[in-house]
């Protein structure tokens, strides 16, 4: 699609912040007008339709998507949305370490480890570890405790933390991004360990590096959304 438009701006709307072409309001796929709670968020999705030139690629826009989310989906789709993300604490990643090769159950020790730890303080909620691929239960009070955190976000914080677990493969690794614990670039290390470990010795393929390119701005639009939530 070519950009038809000359100007992307922002405007305060009720207690909000919304987007305007040429005046006038930026809406999402659900024709509903996107609007932000901060203005510094809506300046940075202004900015990604300023940046078209000379076609419009949503490719490029991810905190646009992720608004769009917010208000088109997480909205009607809560309690789905909530468990799916809660969900996987059962499952964590940091969670599953492997026994061979000893460095590299080292390095998961030692990145993942702290992470697990923090986890258990910040939420009173321990994850068990194990080694191998075989699930294993989690205690029914911390994987509650996890839902209950995840419940309380507002739907656009909900939607950034979506969007970092599905990345990451791990929740405990989002909820580090979403408080801060980790950056954009720490949190795509740790999310990538096994995968990095593996590159560094047998190389790594076009279509590995690919989907890795895409994890990581995807965590990355995922922490830039909430840090300008905050901005």
């Amino acid at each position: 699609m070519k950009r038809v438009y000359k100007t992307a701006a922002t405007r305060a709307v009720e207690g909000s912040w919304g987007v305007t072409l040429d005046g006038r309001p930026l809406r999402t796929p659900a024709k509903r007008d996107l609007c932000v709670p901060s203005a510094a968020l809506a300046a940075a999705i202004a900015a990604e339709w300023g940046a078209q030139q000379p076609d419009i690629r949503p490719e490029t826009m991810p905190l646009t998507r992720l608004a769009a989310t917010a208000i088109d989906r997480t909205g009607g789709e809560r309690d789905k949305i909530v468990a799916e993300v809660a969900n996987y604490a059962g499952t964590d990643l940091l969670c599953y370490r492997a026994e061979h090769p000893p460095a590299l159950a080292a390095r998961q020790e030692a990145v993942w480890q702290p992470l697990l730890d923090w986890a258990a303080g910040r939420y009173d909620a321990g994850l068990m570890v194990t080694a191998g691929i075989v699930p294993k239960a989690q205690s029914p009070a911390s994987l509650k405790a996890y839902a209950s955190v995840v419940a309380s976000l507002d739907d656009f914080r909900l939607t950034a933390l979506h969007a970092a677990t599905t990345a990451c493969g791990s929740l405990v690794i989002a909820l580090a991004l979403y408080e801060g614990r980790l950056d954009a670039l720490a949190a795509f290390a740790a999310s990538q360990l096994d995968e990095t470990f593996q590159i560094e010795g047998w190389g790594e393929d076009a279509e590995a590096a690919k989907r890795r390119a895409v994890l990581a701005a995807d965590i990355d639009a995922a922490a830039r959304f909430l840090a300008l939530l905050d901005g």
